[in-house]
C-alpha cells in the first residue's frame, strides 16, 4: 500500500519533509531543465585547482558558475565581458547552493570575439602549431572526407563540382552542427572520425559563411589542435573570401570558399586521361626507338669474328696467369704445380675440352639467334614497308588505296590499304 506524506492537523495539507528529501526534490526539479544556454556579464572570475569560477550577471538576476576542467583554462573569462554559457543547473546539497556547470563558454560580441581569438591564436603560437610544416594534398586521394553541416546548400556545391570534374568520385560526408553550443566538440569529433580511416586521404572543414558568432566554433582551440594531431591534411573552406576563422591558420591548406577547395582536391577525369594518353605514346616510342637501336647494333655484329675474338680473350687470359706464375717462388711454383697435376684426371678423354668449347659457342649462338630480327617475326611481328622499300612507322604517313609489302617470319604479303586510321 502506497505510504501518503504526514500531514499535520490543521496544516491545510502541507508535507513535512526532511532535508535530504528537500534537497532530493530540488535536484530532481533541476534535472528537468536539462542542458542550456545563458548569457550574461562575468563578475568575479577566479582559478581554482578543480576549474575556473564566477558569477554571471544579468540586470537583477546572477547565479554561481563553476567551469570544471583543464579546458577551462582555454575560454576567455574576464570581467565585465559578456558571454554565453552553455551547461546544466545543479543543487549543491552540503552547501545548500544552486549552481550553473558549464561545459562551453562563448564570448558575446565582435570585439570580445576577436580578443578571444587573439588569446587562442597566441596560446596555439607558442606550442608552434601556427607554423609547423603543411603536408601537401595528394593528386589522387582515395577517398575525399568532408565535415559539412546538415544544411543542404554546401554539401550540393561540393556535389555539383565532383560532377563537373570526376562523377562518381568516393566521398565520405559527415554532417554534422557546425554553429551555436557544442558545434565545436561536434567537429572535431568529426575531423578525429575521418582522420581514423585510412581510406579517408583527405579531410575538408566546409561552411558557408555568417556572423562572428556563428563562425566562432571553427576559432575553437581544440578543434584546431584537433586539426594538428591529424595524420591525414585537412583543408580548411570555412565561410566566405573575407572569412578567417582560426582553423584557416592551422590547417594544411586553405580555400576561399567550400566549391574553391573541392576544384582543388576533386581530380580532373579528362586531365588525368590527357596525361595517361601522353605517357602510353611516349612508352611506344621509347620502344620503339630501343627496338630500332637493337636492330641496327645486331646487323652490325660479325658473328665469326666475335666468336674469335672470345677464343682470343681466352688466349690473352692464360697467358696473363702464366706470366702471374713466373713471379712466385720457383719452390713454391714447383709445389702448386705438383698439386695440380696430381688432381689432373688423365682417364679423361681429351675431347672433354672440346666439347666444352662447343657448348659455349652454342650458348652464343643462341643469344645472337635471340637477338636477330628473324626471331621477333616468328612472334608474330610484321616489317610493313612502302613501295620504295622504306619501313612504315606510323598510319598517318599511309593513304587509302596504296600498297604495302608485309614480311612475316614465313613468307611475305602485299596488301592494300582500305582506310588508314592514325
Amino acid at each position: 500500500m502506497q505510504q501518503l506524506p504526514l500531514a499535520l492537523p490543521g496544516d491545510g495539507g502541507v508535507r513535512r519533509l526532511s532535508l535530504v528529501k528537500l534537497s532530493s526534490e530540488i535536484a530532481r526539479s533541476l534535472a528537468v531543465i536539462g542542458r542550456v544556454a545563458v548569457e550574461g556579464e562575468v563578475v568575479m572570475p577566479r582559478s581554482h585547482p578543480g576549474g575556473v569560477y564566477f558569477t554571471l550577471k544579468d540586470r537583477n538576476a546572477q547565479v554561481s558558475v563553476r567551469c570544471p576542467g583543464t579546458r577551462a583554462r582555454q575560454w576567455r573569462v574576464v570581467a565585465g565581458e559578456r558571454v554565453l554559457v552553455s551547461g546544466t543547473v545543479s543543487w549543491l546539497n552540503d552547501r545548500g547552493q544552486l549552481q550553473f556547470v558549464a561545459d562551453e563558454v562563448a564570448p558575446v560580441g565582435e570585439g570580445a570575439i576577436a580578443a578571444a581569438i587573439d588569446d587562442r591564436r597566441a596560446r596555439l603560437g607558442v606550442d608552434g602549431l601556427l607554423t609547423r610544416p603543411r603536408r601537401p594534398l595528394p593528386m589522387l586521394p582515395a577517398v575525399i572526407g568532408v565535415v559539412c553541416g546538415t544544411e543542404a546548400a554546401v554539401r550540393a556545391d561540393i556535389e555539383s563540382v565532383v560532377a563537373a570534374r570526376f562523377p562518381g568520385y568516393p566521398m565520405a560526408w559527415v554532417p554534422t552542427n557546425v554553429s551555436g553550443p557544442g558545434a565545436a566538440d561536434a567537429i572535431a569529433a568529426a575531423v578525429g572520425a575521418l582522420d581514423a580511416r585510412p581510406e579517408v586521404e583527405v579531410i575538408v572543414l566546409a561552411r558557408g559563411g555568417g556572423d562572428a558568432a556563428q563562425m566562432l566554433p571553427f576559432s575553437d582551440e581544440a578543434l584546431c589542435r584537433a586539426i594538428c594531431a591529424c595524420v591525414t591534411p585537412v583543408v580548411s573552406a570555412v565561410g566566405h573570401e573575407r572569412d578567417r576563422p582560426l582553423c584557416d591558420e592551422v590547417a594544411d591548406h586553405r580555400f576561399g570558399t567550400p566549391s574553391l577547395a573541392a576544384n582543388a582536391v576533386v581530380p580532373n577525369l579528362r586531365e588525368l586521361e590527357s596525361s595517361l594518353g601522353r605517357l602510353r605514346e611516349q612508352r611506344d616510342l621509347l620502344v620503339r626507338r630501343q627496338f630500332s637501336a637493337a636492330s641496327s647494333r645486331l646487323a652490325a655484329v660479325d658473328r665469326e669474328r666475335a666468336v674469335r675474338t672470345g677464343f682470343d680473350v681466352a688466349t690473352v687470359r692464360l697467358r696473363q696467369a702464366s706470366a702471374r706464375a713466373h713471379l712466385v717462388h720457383p719452390a713454391r711454383a714447383v709445389a702448386s704445380a705438383g698439386l695440380r697435376l696430381a688432381r689432373v684426371d688423365w682417364a679423361a678423354p681429351a675431347a672433354r675440352r672440346c666439347g666444352q668449347e662447343q657448348q659455349r659457342l652454342a650458348a652464343v649462338r643462341r643469344h645472337l639467334d635471340a637477338l636477330s630480327p628473324a626471331r621477333v617475326l616468328e612472334r608474330g611481328y610484321a616489317v610493313v614497308r612502302a613501295d620504295d622499300g622504306t619501313v612504315v612507322r606510323a598510319a598517318a604517313g599511309v593513304a587509302a588505296g596504296a600498297s604495302l609489302d608485309v614480311q612475316l617470319a614465313a613468307g611475305r604479303l602485299t596488301v592494300h590499304v582500305h582506310e588508314a586510321r592514325p
